[in-house]
């Protein structure tokens, strides 16, 4: 979070302001203990599994008295994965204040990370980040002034970091576009128990391999792709099956997002873009990355499955567009979460 500088009770916490007298750097234990001034911005990197706690809910010392009474509303910043995420915070802060439109920064964040033991996080040197104004109905070409002054604001002090900033007058489309993969790859990895190395290459290609060709494999052709695959029944079946899921998905985001210029916004190309850019990377014999989601499974946690694959979901049958291949997944990864969420619940 970035306190104003004019509003600090850095004596009231016993902490230092910086030298120039801005940014407060101090730990609090919980969002409420951090909710007794104001903030320029609260930016959340968390997980989102509503089933567990909805956005609103994390930040409800925030969205009620007496912060609420005291303070004007910050610049809500979501640095989060998922689709939808911004609609809870969305109604909570019209209804505190209806004449005004809540100020929300939706982004689309790639980084390369990998936990390498506890409290130990290990970055490589990717950092991009894509970032616009969440708004209550999407297919908005333009930002306003004030929308841009926002942005601009907060993607300053991105850009001063090092990161690779786009500013974007839709961020909802740029989200869903990020979110294709995810909603696709990410359960075919929980679903099979294995990462995407494990569809591409048989397991003794590692990175002591440096000479490995990856032509040699089975492969399958999609569209004007090659595709390689462990083996010839993964080529003819879990493949396909792949580029048709993301079809699927494809198709919901051109149903939500409707081009205006007569060509679709996501074709089949774009799936079978996506389908060869994940082989590109994952056949390597140095890859070792795994879909986060996948990390959480196999560590026990609770998945972001609602809105990375359920609210696609929901908008599919919503918008009439038939999904069959994404209703599977998420009919099967319901069984996981619901045996995550049971064995994570709190006794009472």
């Amino acid at each position: 979070m970035l306190a104003k500088p004019t509003e600090c009770t850095s004596e009231a916490r016993n902490t230092e302001t910086s030298p120039d007298g801005g940014l407060i750097d101090v730990v609090c234990a919980s969002v409420a203990e951090a909710a007794d001034q104001a903030y320029s911005h609260v930016i959340l990197t968390t997980k989102v599994v509503p089933e567990i706690q909805t956005t609103p809910e994390l930040l409800s010392p925030f969205l009620s008295s007496p912060y609420s009474d005291k303070f004007s509303q910050p610049i809500y910043v979501l640095m989060q994965n998922g689709l939808g995420i911004e609609t809870g915070l969305y109604r909570t802060l019209k209804g505190l204040q209806p004449s005004e439109e809540p100020r929300i920064i939706g982004t689309s964040v790639y980084i390369g990370t990998r936990l390498v033991e506890k409290n130990i996080v290990e970055h490589n040197y990717f950092d991009r980040v894509q970032m616009g104004i969440c708004r209550s109905t999407p297919n908005v070409v333009a930002n306003t002034p004030e929308e841009i002054a926002i942005l601009t604001q907060f993607g300053d002090i991105l850009q001063a970091g090092g990161t690779d900033l786009s500013i974007v007058p839709e961020i909802q489309r740029i989200k869903f576009e990020k979110n294709i993969w995810n909603c696709v790859f990410g359960p075919a990895a929980v679903l099979a128990r294995h990462s995407l190395q494990s569809f591409l290459r048989p397991p003794q290609i590692t990175s002591e391999s440096p000479d490995f060709d990856p032509s040699i494999l089975p492969h399958a052709k999609i569209g004007d792709c090659i595709i390689p695959a462990t083996s010839p029944i993964i080529a003819e079946n879990t493949i396909p099956f792949l580029y048709e899921t993301l079809k699927e998905v494809c198709a919901v985001g051109n149903a939500l997002f409707p081009s205006t210029e007569g060509e679709p916004v996501f074709s089949d190309k774009t799936a079978q873009a996506i389908l060869e850019r994940t082989s590109t990377i994952f056949v390597k014999p140095t890859s070792t990355e795994k879909p986060s989601i996948l990390v959480d499974v196999e560590s026990g946690r609770p998945m972001e499955l609602e809105v990375i694959v359920g609210e696609v979901v929901r908008t599919g049958r919503r918008l009439g567009v038939s999904i069959p291949r994404l209703e599977t997944f998420y009919a099967m990864m319901a069984v996981t979460q619901t045996q995550l969420l049971q064995m994570n619940k709190t006794p009472s």
